[in-house]
């Protein structure tokens, strides 16, 4: 028995399954994108690099904002450090009058330890005793930015010795005590300039 070829009794292609993906072969050009496409495309690409030029901007403002703050925070530093030394290192000036027991100015000599001592006299706890005739002492010391002249009572001044920042001269120009930075000076006659120190009367 012979089997009928009729293309009648073939039986119906299968319909293409949902879902399924038909590939491209190799020979297949992709498709140019559209002039819409290419512009949203140039548009990304400029908005990147104008982000990337302002990211950019920020950071080196910042960084310079940065340097002058710590530059003028060094600047104010400094200028108070070196205001403050000079404040403290600052050496003042005063003038010493040499006076008696009864505060009356008397001459510088009688308050200058190498004078008094070469005159058989001494120095104790802030005075300087030369000796009188008939015996007995007379005590000197000096007085600090007072004034008046030989036999005048003192004015104004104060017996307590100033500072070691402090620069104590006589009316007559002698160095009683040379200031400085925390140095304390001594008499230009060889004396210590503690000779001047305040004492009881």
């Amino acid at each position: 028995m012979t089997q009928d070829n009729t293309p009648g009794d073939q039986p119906p292609p299968e319909p293409p399954k949902r879902g399924s993906m038909r590939f491209q072969d190799g020979s297949t050009q992709p498709r140019e994108p559209s002039l819409a496409e290419q512009r949203a495309r140039q548009q990304a690409v400029a908005q990147a690099e104008r982000d990337e030029v302002a990211a950019a901007e920020a950071d080196k403002k910042a960084a310079t904002k940065r340097k002058l703050l710590i530059g003028s925070g060094v600047t104010v530093g400094l200028v108070g450090l070196v205001a403050t030394y000079y404040s403290v290192a600052k050496t003042e000036s005063v003038t010493a009058v040499c006076t008696d027991s009864n505060e009356v100015v008397q001459n510088d000599d009688n308050c200058d330890e190498a004078f008094v001592t070469s005159h058989g006299g001494y120095s104790s706890g802030g005075f300087l005793f030369l000796p009188i005739g008939g015996g007995g002492y007379n005590s000197y010391r000096y007085n600090y930015g007072g004034s008046g002249s030989i036999g005048q009572h003192v004015a104004g001044g104060s017996y307590t010795a100033p500072s070691s920042r402090t620069n104590v001269n006589t009316k007559s120009g002698k160095s009683v005590q040379r200031g400085g930075f925390g140095i304390s000076g001594k008499s230009s006659s060889g004396g210590t300039g503690g000779s001047g120190k305040s004492g009881g009367s």
